[in-house]
This record gives structure tokens, C-alpha cells and sequence, in this order.
């Protein structure tokens, strides 16, 4: 973790607009700290303020504050920021503190909170406190509700954080071209007693998607819906962290989606209830089991189950294409095309070109030239070979060796004797194949022939036109 104690000596400190921090004018602003890391941290108990259970933001941290005159303090400095997407790949995004997405802001039910927000981007901006309730002039709509904030500009927000939940915040100004480039990120509001809601492990995060083109690093921000990277708080798989958890732990997920679409969030080995929106937790009568949840765009959902199953446990978008990276999506199906010999010969006229394959081929073992800072569309390896994913995948790792408050990656899974899938090498019956499904509930018409006669018309009759 970085800090900048010294970020606004020099020319920094024409940054701050008097008139925008006028009722703080006399107060000295709070450290803006910042991240450089994409791992996961997890936070320390809260050193002062009201005791509450910390989240764990996967591949992502919590945000630092101060308290001044019992108000929570914190500092948000929207500006560039360079994000390893995976390793092998850099994004050059906009974000929050050194990362995209922002830093994880938590505060207590009734706390009054003082946000900060420092513009060191190229163009004016604001932050919506998405879900939450607040003042009208605190809510965060250029244009409407405030002035932008501009560059070199700091504007400071102040409300008091009346119900606990999940959600997020991000810009209302220029909003599809700042939230294209990364600018968002999670808030949560733990209730007054500690004891509700409780949990052993509480992860969060945000589904967030961008186009860049192979060998590029910036997103494209005009894209509405062709997106070829899908993430996990701006990372992809393999680069995405996964969720250690000790064998019968009560586990909170909450996940927020900024994206341009829904997505079915599907976990493995464990069936879960829905225990909260962004609108608020759903009463215990009221909740329902699933295996998939959908989230809709702009929506939250927190999900919670125990963790019996040991094992090592997918949790993915369930929407194919975006467990995939770098896509091509005009690339076309070659599944039964024999091209024996072709690729080689186009190769002599473009150099790196590869056919996809024609017995539906496995991408993920497909090895062909790529640009720089391109990851490969489907690539990890596990312990029984390439898992063939990319995008909004992790794993759930359960073992019953795992120590309380123990983040740690315990490595892959150790199957007990006679739980590990086989192959058959046995002899193999004949497969007995029917042909005539259905006719005997539904029986052939006998179609009686019928003589057809056609008649040309000759020459040009019957037409308008000379």
C-alpha cells in the first residue's frame, strides 16, 4: 500500500476548490491513500469508530479513513490508473486511488461519513452513491443535483449512512465513457450491532466488462454490448484470486454489476439463499434457494450458504462467452471442415494465421501468435490439465483445514479414494440407435402425389415498366 502524505504540497494544492470545501475549509484534508497491488487484502478490524465484521473485496482492499470531531473521513482520488487485468496483461484504465475498481468504502449504520473527492482526470466528473440514501445535493447527478467536479478540483459529500446493505458508487458525468474506463466501485453499510448479519467469511465484489482490442490497453468506451474481457472487480481468470473458505463456515458473497447486461452467477458443489439486494436484506421467510443467481444491470444480490462440501468449487458467469477472454466474434465455426493442409498454406501468405477447430477443438490448447499484453481467449491450468476458461471465473476452495480468518490459497484438492471421476476400461455394449422416435404417437400422413404444371410467361406481359 502507498501512501502520499505529500499529495498536495506544491501544485498539488491548487487542486482544492475553496468554494467546494468552504464548511471544511479550516480542516486539513485526509491522506489520500492508495494501491498498487491486484491482490487481495484483507482488512484489519477497525482501530476506531463503532466495531464492525470487515468484507473481503476479492483481488482489491478497503478504504482507510480518520475520524475528525466523530465524522468518518475518507479521501477519493478519481484519476488514471494502470490495472493488471492477468498476468501477461495491463489495462490502462480510470479509477479510484491507484486501482480500478475503487477501493471498498465500509461504515456503520448511523455513522456520519465526509467523503473527499479529488479530479485528477482529463475532464470534470461526480460520484453517486448508488442505493444509498442520501440528501439531494449529495446524490451525485452532473447537472442536475451538482456541479461537475473539475480537474484539479476537490468536492467533499457528507450524509449520514442510514441502512445497512450493499452498494456502489460511481460517476454521473460522462457517465458511459468513465464507467467503459473502470470508474466504480463497492460501499457497504454493516448494521449497528455487529451480531446481525454475521458471517464467517463476507466477500464482495464487482462484475464489470470493457473492449479492448488484442495488443491494445485502453478500452474502447462507445462499445454497447461486444465486450471481449469480463471481469471480477476488473480482473480475469487466471488472474482472478480465488475464495478460500474453512469446511462449515457460514459465507456471505455480495456481487454488484455495472455491466451493459445481466449475469447468471452460478456456484458448484453448494446451493445458496439470496439474503439481500441493494434495496435491502430479504426477510428470512422470504428467501429462496438457488444455485444461479441473475444479476440484472445496476443490481446487487448477496448470497449465503455453508460451506460443507469440501473441494475445489467453480463460480462463474454462466453465460459461455463470458468465461472467455479476448474474443474474436466474427470468427467462423469450422467443426467438420477438413482443412488438413490448409492452414499451412495460407500461413506461407499471412504469417501466424491459425484455423479454429473442426471437431469443435479445444481453444484453451490452441497455442498461435498473439499481440502484446493479449491474453489467450481460454487459459489456467489445474492439476488434471487446462481448466479452459477465462473471464468471470474462480474457484471456491472448502477444506477443513482452514484456519479461522485464514485467506490463504491452500492449493488444489486432495481426493479422498473413490471420489475422483475414472475412466471405463471395460468392453463397451453396442450402441442401439432408434430412427423412428415419435411415429408411432405420431403416425405419417400418406400425401397423395399431386401433378404440378407451371406455366412461363413469354415475352414481357403483364409488366409496367418499357
Amino acid at each position: 500500500m502507498i501512501t502520499r502524505r505529500d499529495f498536495f504540497k506544491g501544485a498539488g494544492a491548487a487542486a482544492v476548490s475553496a468554494t467546494a470545501v468552504s464548511k471544511v475549509a479550516a480542516a486539513s484534508l485526509p491522506e489520500a491513500v492508495l494501491m498498487g497491488s491486484a491482490d487481495t487484502h484483507v482488512p484489519p478490524a477497525p482501530s476506531n469508530g463503532r466495531h464492525f465484521n470487515p468484507v473481503v473485496t476479492l483481488n482489491g482492499w478497503s478504504l482507510p479513513w480518520r475520524m475528525r470531531d466523530g465524522v468518518k473521513e475518507f479521501h477519493l482520488v478519481a484519476e488514471p490508473v494502470v490495472r493488471e487485468m492477468a498476468p501477461g496483461m495491463k489495462a490502462h484504465l480510470w479509477g479510484y486511488n491507484g486501482q480500478s475498481p475503487g477501493p471498498t468504502i465500509e461504515v456503520v449504520e448511523g455513522d456520519r461519513v465526509r467523503i473527499f473527492v479529488t479530479n485528477r482526470l482529463p475532464e470534470h466528473t461526480s460520484v453517486h452513491w448508488h442505493g444509498l440514501r442520501v440528501p439531494n445535493g449529495m446524490d451525485g447527478v452532473t447537472g442536475l443535483t451538482q456541479p461537475g467536479i473539475a480537474p484539479g478540483k476537490t468536492y467533499v459529500y457528507e450524509f449520514v449512512a442510514t441502512r445497512p446493505g450493499q452498494f456502489m458508487y460511481h460517476p454521473h458525468a460522462d457517465e458511459m465513457t468513465q464507467m467503459a474506463m473502470g470508474m466504480m466501485g463497492f460501499w457497504v453499510t454493516h448494521p449497528k450491532d455487529y451480531r446481525q448479519q454475521a458471517v464467517d467469511r463476507d466477500f464482495v465484489f464487482l462484475l464489470s466488462a470493457f473492449d479492448i482490442d488484442p495488443g491494445s490497453y485502453k478500452p474502447k468506451p462507445n462499445t454497447m454490448l461486444d465486450f471481449n474481457l469480463w471481469t471480477f472487480n476488473s480482473r480475469v481468470f487466471p488472474g482472478i484470486d480465488t475464495l478460500p473458505v474453512r469446511q462449515g463456515d457460514k459465507v456471505r458473497i455480495r456481487v454488484g454489476n455495472l455491466t451493459m447486461t445481466n449475469h447468471p452467477l452460478h456456484m458448484h458443489g453448494h446451493e445458496f439463499v439470496v439474503t439481500g439486494t441493494d434495496g435491502g436484506w430479504v426477510s428470512p421467510t422470504a428467501r429462496w434457494p438457488e444455485v444461479t443467481t441473475d444479476i440484472g444491470v445496476g443490481q446487487m444480490r448477496a448470497i449465503e450458504f455453508h460451506a460443507t462440501e469440501p473441494g475445489d468449487w467453480a463460480l462463474h458467469c454462466h453465460k459461455s462467452h463470458h468465461t472467455m477472454n479476448a474474443m474474436g466474434h466474427n470468427v467462423p465455426s469450422m467443426i467438420g471442415v477438413d482443412h488438413d493442409g490448409i492452414a499451412e498454406k495460407i500461413n506461407r501468405i499471412v504469417p501466424g494465421y491459425m484455423a479454429m477447430g473442426d471437431k469443435g477443438g479445444s481453444m484453451g490448447g490452441m497455442q498461435m501468435p498473439l499481440p502484446e499484453n493479449t491474453l489467450p481467449m481460454m487459459t489456467g491450468e489445474g492439476p488434471f490439465g487446462g481448466v479452459e476458461m477465462g473471464g468471470m471465473f474462480t474457484v471456491l476452495k472448502v477444506r477443513k483445514e482452514q484456519k479461522r480468518g485464514d485467506y490463504s490459497d491452500p492449493g488444489w484438492y486432495q481426493h479422498p479414494p473413490g471420489t475422483l471421476a475414472y475412466e471405463w476400461t471395460g468392453e463397451l455394449p453396442a450402441a442401439t440407435r432408434q430412427y423412428d422416435a415419435g411415429r408411432a404417437a405420431m403416425p405419417a400422413r400418406k400425401v397423395e402425389e399431386i401433378e404440378v404444371t407451371v406455366r412461363k410467361p413469354a415475352g414481357h406481359e403483364g409488366h409496367s415498366g418499357h
